[in-house]
């Protein structure tokens, strides 16, 4: 009894890994390896490139706006026309002026994902689960392995980027005591290459934590994906059919393939036996073929039916040992007698029709 319970056991322990058609119907549902941290990396690295490649661009527009709000607009009449004319230039250059950053981001995003799980579409997470409020499995949820380790990873994003920003106004410390002395524009500048320099920094902690989260997302993964012995032979039933059935299935197709070859017997023209173990039914038809054909074929218990049901329908049985043996192990039901047997199988016929005084 105690044997039978740690078979039991072991079977059910989840040690086996996890079947392609169990990774595609998971991927279906939208559950695969991926790291959060990976597609924030690259967003921002991505983001601060485009900073770089576009600060100039930006100041310009940003420095045109200002100036025009202080020079031209400011002296314009408080209108319906006026006002709308105002916010609707004002959101033209805005939306120039982001479009190229708000681009780069949708590349970011989708060029990150690809990376991470290929293309995949589904829409199995937003539909509606009873589980995702169950008070008791989010309980489990936060007290959980999982749970401690996105704690420790929020933390060392805390430290880290804590770190490079104090280290990096500690660098510009003395830029910034002087911004009062500086014009606007310097200032702005200014305040964009140390926005970029310390968000470059960042994203390279960010990157480097992205690397140990990615690794880490798919080792719980691939645990949680684990199936146990028993559940692979279940799958293996469920795609291949229950063993027991299937051999069912083609016992009953065996003896329906059997009962339409008996039918056939009685029109044969001879049966070719071995005497015991073979018998092999022989039609000879101008009509269907241009040389005889086996209608029936079988060994032993199945032999002895053909013979059986030749006798009842005075279809002629003729012994003949190796003929019998080679046309059972050569030819197909339904198959034309091969060449080489032509002769052999020709008297056997030519006896028959004497006998049956058909000549």
């Amino acid at each position: 009894m105690q044997m039978k319970m740690d078979l039991q056991y072991f079977a059910g322990e989840k040690t086996e890994k996890a079947t392609p058609k169990k990774r595609q119907d998971e991927r279906k549902k939208g559950k695969v390896a991926k790291s959060q941290d990976v597609n924030t990396a690259f967003l921002l690295l991505f983001m601060f490139i485009i900073f770089i490649v576009f600060s100039s661009s930006i100041i310009d527009s940003m420095t045109t706006l200002y100036r025009q709000t202080f020079t031209e607009f400011i002296q314009w009449d408080v209108t319906e026309n006026s006002v709308h004319q105002i916010f609707s230039g004002a959101a033209v250059e805005v939306a120039l002026m982001l479009s190229p950053i708000v681009l780069i981001a949708i590349i970011a995003g989708l060029a990150s994902n690809l990376m991470q799980i290929g293309f995949l579409f589904t829409t199995e997470p937003l539909k509606f689960d009873l589980k995702k409020i169950d008070p008791i499995q989010g309980a489990k949820r936060i007290f959980s392995i999982r749970a401690l380790v996105e704690l420790l990873k929020s933390f060392l994003k805390i430290v880290f980027i804590g770190a490079i920003t104090f280290i990096v106004i500690w660098i510009y410390k003395d830029e910034m005591m002087m911004l009062a002395f500086k014009n606007a524009e310097n200032a702005l500048e200014f305040f964009i290459r140390v926005t970029v320099v310390m968000g470059i920094a960042a994203t390279i902690a960010l990157l480097f934590l992205a690397v140990f989260d990615y690794a880490y997302q798919r080792y719980d993964f691939e645990k949680n994906m684990k199936m146990s012995k028993q559940d692979v032979k279940d799958e293996y039933k469920n795609i291949e059919g229950d063993p027991l059935i299937k051999s069912k299935i083609k016992e009953r197709q065996r003896q329906m393939a059997t009962s339409r070859m008996m039918s056939e017997v009685p029109s044969a023209d001879v049966v070719i036996t071995n005497p015991t173990h073979f018998a092999i039914a022989v039609k000879y038809d101008e009509e269907k073929a241009s040389a005889p054909y086996v209608v029936a074929k079988g060994a032993d218990h199945t032999a002895l039916k053909i013979k059986e049901i030749a006798k009842a329908n005075d279809v002629v049985t003729v012994e003949n040992r190796p003929l019998a043996r080679s046309l059972h192990s050569t030819v197909e039901i339904g198959d034309m007698i091969p060449e080489e047997f032509y002769q052999a199988v020709a008297e056997i016929l030519a006896y028959v029709y004497r006998l049956e005084k058909k000549v």
